[in-house]
């Protein structure tokens, strides 16, 4: 401080030098002193003072600052004076050495922003204070993290821009959120909010960097709902990260971190009562999960969403929350917000919704004890609005839910012992509170969109006026309670469910003309002259006018479309109708609801639209107005050809069924046919198999005959070998030349019978001529048994002439022959009866090759009496068609619209007469 006296001056009575002044001469001693210990005093001077005087340090100082921050890198603690500086003079925080005064007076001055501007200047700076941010000193890390933080604060589009093209700068910043230093890593954690503002390029490449990973690790750590407000810093990044950014919402699904949210929700019923810390944790949690499966995403990244947090449970943890004691009420209204987009049009969620039971005696379905709040006046707005939300969001697209909120206001169905969803929806709609009356009308008119027969069976649905009246139906207490006006809501809730209901409802639309009292009381809301508060009312009167002209299928004599046109002529006039039908589109709240399914109104009276409702006025009100322009010609002929073209489309229905059902017969043909093709190959496969063992039964025959051959030759030589010792014959060789004679008898036998068959199966192809061969063969070995008979013969005179006999080489002779004559038989047996098999296979193949064969022709013939059936049915539907394509031509002549339905219809049936001519 002795150099600071003595640059302030150490005389107390000479003058005392200015703010400028001072800020001038420590400047130069920073950029003139050759001593480390100079400068950084010198710096320390200007952080002391950059506070009181800011404009001056930042403008005579800044660039002596950055200097020192690139030559003075090894000493750290003039490197942290220096960033402190920068961030004192760039940061538009107000310090209170600072004259707050002259920013009051001057808010169009940007100090901050201008030396933000003059820092940026030169994109080497803001690389030089990434380059700083990897010290892991905390006294150069910190004040470097600040100053980055202030740059992107007042700068935030520029420096994004500069930090893209740096190399390594993102990664930088990231490394700050694994510093142990929790200063460090919780300003990191402001410095990456700020970053990732407003910046996908940014925000992806964050992602990818393992943000999450660090993030989630950093929320358990800190103790999830409990953790302080570094868990809502973490929780408000992740929302910069994914929100509006489809790409890191499917990266964090792929990743499977929704499993890791599940843990979040684990919340105790406390009765003390929750911190501020807490509500704020939780509450941030909630929008995070509505974000990743928010209507305004892509579909497909939605549902996939949906299925994953009923996969990990995190549904079932929502519904628990939601059925908790002691639970605060913003709370409780995010959480049923949260559940609602969870479950909308998700089958799978919307049907474990509807299996949640509140903890009561007796248990309670959760919609039954949700409605019971939404129809309490008691409620808050917002709870009650995020009620029906809910209800609209279990609603859509579920036919299941629609009817079961249907049933239970049908007689059958009413239980006096319990209350159902339905008696609350109609204790709502005629209740006295407005409110309640227009949220009961959303709801039932959500139980009708899409439906048809639910439109048809609210029809049934009586209610009970008073003691000793007869009841009435639903519709004609909704149309008694709109003539008896009332407040503006409980009137736009009726008329917009009336909308609903007679959409697309013929029935409906009679039922409602039945009343006589309805359309003049419709006719008297449009032409009455009201403020500006009833123009909303006479746009959705129009509307249902309109309705009731559009969908009228002319039942009713007094009311037909084209009365109904005259008296609107009449009485309103097309010009004034059009204008008044305009008031809907045209109001202010009509474009807020159409923004998103949530409704959101500043307060319960301005809650006039539904989401839903504006997307129908938008579908319907160009079909109104051109309903209302025809002429009463225009609509006979209309009439004519509709009634023309519906008998045309009952031909065509009748030929189609024709055609379906041939087509059904020729698909049936084509199976048995295939069948038969299949059996016809399996045929062929077994003869196949049969020429082969008849192949081999040859190969074997030929080695039989060889082996026979060899036998024959040797004979001779063995009858000379034992010549000298023959003797006369034993009674052994007798018998062995009667069973010889025998054998020879059988062979016969089998010869003849050969030569029959061969005489019958001459012309049977290739198994014919193999038999041919082997009765060949068989002749061959008949002569190979004469031969050997002969040999016989000549052993028999050798042993009458011989003197000597050896009654061993004797006995081993006869056993010799015995054992050959013996093979021989059994080979001989063994081929008669292989023989008398194939024969017998042979005879089944060919009955089954003959049957396969009619029933081809017969299937055949058949196929072509289809055909020539379906050639005249198709010209038949081609002379329909022309018939079909003049009409909508004149139609289109006439200045009338041709349903698109009708061309699906023609394309259809052209598609299905191609595939019949492709099958043929």
């Amino acid at each position: 401080m002795n150099f600071l006296r003595g640059v302030m001056g150490a005389q107390a009575t000479g003058p005392q030098p200015s703010g400028a002044e001072t800020v001038q001469k420590l400047c130069d001693r920073v950029s003139s002193s050759t001593l480390l210990d100079d400068r950084r005093d010198a710096v320390r001077a200007l952080k002391a003072l950059s506070k009181k005087y800011r404009v001056e340090v930042g403008t005579q100082g800044m660039q002596y600052l950055l200097t020192v921050l690139e030559t003075d890198r090894s000493d750290t603690e003039i490197i942290g004076f220096a960033l402190d500086t920068l961030y004192n003079i760039i940061s538009n925080d107000v310090h209170e050495d600072e004259d707050q005064n002259v920013q009051k007076s001057s808010p169009e001055n940007d100090i901050g922003g201008h030396f933000t501007d003059m820092f940026l200047d030169q994109q080497e700076n803001l690389s030089l204070i990434l380059s700083l941010m990897e010290e892991f000193d905390f006294h150069v890390r910190w004040p470097a993290v600040k100053l980055m933080t202030a740059l992107l604060r007042n700068r935030g589009q520029q420096v994004q821009q500069i930090t893209l093209v740096i190399p390594t700068g993102l990664s930088r910043m990231m490394d700050l959120l694994a510093d142990s230093r929790e200063v460090i890593r919780n300003d990191g954690l402001l410095l990456l909010q700020q970053l990732n503002k407003g910046n996908a390029a940014i925000q992806k490449i964050v992602a990818f960097e393992n943000a999450f990973e660090r993030l989630l690790d950093i929320i358990a750590e800190e103790g999830y709902t409990d953790g302080g407000i570094v868990v809502e810093d973490c929780l408000l990044l992740l929302q910069s990260l994914l929100e509006h950014n489809s790409s890191n919402q499917n990266f964090f699904k792929e990743g499977s971190y929704i499993p890791r949210m599940t843990p979040w929700f684990e919340v105790a019923e406390e009765s003390i009562g929750w911190s501020a810390q807490k509500v704020t944790n939780l509450h941030l949690m909630l929008q995070l999960v509505q974000t990743l499966v928010s209507p305004t995403n892509p579909p497909g990244a939605t549902s996939s969403c949906q299925r994953a947090m009923m996969h990990c449970e995190l549904l079932q943890r929502l519904c628990a929350i939601l059925m908790a004691t002691g639970v605060p009420a913003d709370i409780l209204t995010e959480t049923i917000n949260t559940v609602s987009e969870v479950i909308r049009g998700c089958q799978a969620n919307q049907e474990y919704f509807a299996s949640v039971n509140a903890p009561s005696t007796p248990p309670r379905p959760a919609i039954v004890v949700l409605l019971l709040s939404m129809v309490s006046e008691r409620q808050s707005f917002a709870l009650r609005c995020a009620i029906l939300y809910c209800l609209q969001s279990s609603l859509y697209r579920n036919e299941v839910s629609q009817a079961q909120i249907v049933a239970t206001l049908l007689p059958s169905t009413v239980d006096a012992s319990t209350v159902s969803a339905g008696q609350l929806l109609c204790g709502g709609l005629f209740s006295a509170d407005s409110l309640s009356n227009w949220c009961a009308a959303m709801a039932l008119s959500h139980s009708l969109l899409g439906s048809g027969s639910q439109r048809e069976q609210l029809l049934r649905v009586q209610l009970a006026t008073s003691m000793g009246q007869p009841p009435v139906s639903l519709l004609q207490q909704c149309t008694s309670i709109l003539a008896q006006g009332g407040k503006l809501q409980t009137r736009v809730g009726l008329l917009i469910l009336l909308c609903t209901w007679l959409t697309d409802c013929s029935i409906a639309v009679a039922h409602f003309l039945h009343n006589s009292s309805n359309i003049p009381f419709v006719m008297n809301q449009i032409t009455e002259h009201h403020g500006e508060d009833e123009h909303l009312v006479q746009g959705l009167c129009a509307l249902l006018l309109g309705i009731c002209i559009f969908y009228n299928d002319n039942s009713l004599e007094n009311y037909t479309r084209p009365k109904l046109k005259q008296l609107l002529e009449k009485r309103i006039g097309k010009e004034n109708f059009f204008e008044k039908l305009s008031f809907v589109s045209k109001h202010e709240l009509y474009s807020l609801a159409s923004r998103r399914p949530k409704p959101s109104a500043s307060s319960s009276s301005t809650l006039l639209f539904d989401y839903e409702f504006t997307r129908l006025v938008r579908e319907i009100e160009g079909l109104i107005v051109k309903a209302v322009q025809k002429s009463a010609e225009e609509e006979k002929k209309e009439e004519e050809v509709r009634k023309t073209m519906q008998q045309n489309d009952n031909i065509l229905a009748q030929y189609k069924d024709l055609i379906r059902v041939q087509d059904c017969q020729i698909s049936e043909l084509k199976e048995k046919v295939t069948s038969l093709t299949m059996q016809y190959e399996q045929a062929e496969i077994a003869i196949g198999q049969q020429s082969a063992h008849i192949g081999q039964l040859k190969d074997q025959y030929n080695l039989l005959k060889a082996q026979t051959g060899k036998d024959g030759l040797s004979g001779p030589l063995q009858a000379e070998m034992n010549g000298p010792f023959g003797q006369r014959e034993s009674p052994e060789l007798s018998h062995l030349q009667s069973e010889l004679e025998c054998a020879q008898r059988e062979n016969s036998e089998l010869q003849s019978r050969l030569a029959h068959r061969g005489d019958n199966e001459a012309n049977e192809g290739e198994e014919g001529t193999d038999i041919s061969e082997m009765k060949k063969e068989m002749v061959r070995l008949r002569g190979i048994l004469e031969t050997q008979e002969a040999e016989l013969e000549a052993l028999r005179a050798q042993r009458d002439e011989s003197h000597q006999d050896s009654a061993g080489d004797q006995s081993s002779l006869n056993e010799d022959l015995q054992s050959r004559l013996t093979a021989m038989k059994e080979e001989n047996a063994q081929l008669e009866d292989e023989r008398q098999k194939l024969s017998e296979e042979r005879a089944a193949l060919a009955g089954r090759l003959e049957k396969v064969q009619e029933e081809v022709e017969k299937r055949t013939s058949e196929a072509a009496e289809a055909r020539q059936e379906q050639d005249d049915l198709l010209v038949l539907l081609a002379d329909q068609d022309t018939k079909l394509q003049a009409l909508r031509c004149r139609l289109r002549t006439l200045g009338h619209s041709v349903d698109d339905e009708d061309d699906d219809d023609d394309l259809d049936v052209k598609a299905l007469d191609d595939s019949h001519e492709d099958k043929a």
